[in-house]
């Protein structure tokens, strides 16, 4: 085989197809309880900040694959893959480390989209690794993946008022003016992961913390 087409073999080889991309791929995923009686609760703050996220990347489609639903997109050229556990919240890990496996995606372009009770509605906070909180979905994504060294996008929807247990508070739909303040910290947490995935945490802290 002459040198010319040796080349080219070799070009052919480490270049990506047109219209393919070279970024790394990033795993997004929303964290929520499964079922129409969870639908728009506190605690399904992570799926319904996914489904605006979907419009932005351009899901065409949905799998159900793996304990989960997923779909592939592209946010500026890098590829994506959102994802919501199609099981209960403290078992979240084993869909979110099986999708992450299916892609080849390491926990340093994991993002975790998620409730947040220590901040007040309507407040949106990014981390890298750090504590969990308390919270059950972060509990069994760290026990599952071996290490806490992922991002997390937290959505604050505040403490439970008066004596109401926490767990029906978080299972509850917001109203009114509560409804607004949670909307808006879903929405400005769809900014903060978009943004996380241009800009790199210090930048996103700068702008959103």
């Amino acid at each position: 085989m002459c040198f010319a087409k040796l080349q080219a073999k070799a070009k052919s080889k480490a270049e990506p197809a047109m219209g393919e991309s070279t970024a790394a791929t990033w795993v997004i995923a929303g964290l929520g309880n499964p079922g129409a009686e969870y639908a728009h609760t506190r605690h399904n703050a992570g799926f319904d900040c996914l489904d605006l996220i979907a419009e932005d990347v351009r899901v065409r489609y949905w799998k159900a694959k793996d304990g989960a639903v997923y779909g592939e997109g592209t946010w500026h050229d890098v590829p994506v893959v959102l994802v919501k556990p199609q099981q209960f919240m403290n078992l979240s890990g084993g869909p979110v480390k099986a999708v992450m496996a299916r892609y080849k995606v390491k926990p340093d372009h994991l993002i975790v989209i998620h409730d947040e009770m220590d901040f007040e509605p309507g407040r949106v906070k990014v981390k890298f690794g750090g504590g969990l909180a308390g919270h059950n979905g972060l509990k069994s994504i760290n026990e599952k993946l071996g290490t806490p060294e992922w991002f997390r996008v937290r959505i604050g929807i505040g403490k439970a008022p008066g004596r109401m247990e926490g767990a029906d508070y978080v299972l509850s739909v917001p109203k009114g003016e509560a409804k607004e303040a949670h909307e808006s910290g879903i929405d400005a947490a769809r900014g903060a992961t978009l943004c996380l995935v241009d800009n790199g945490l210090e930048k996103t802290q700068q702008r959103y913390n």
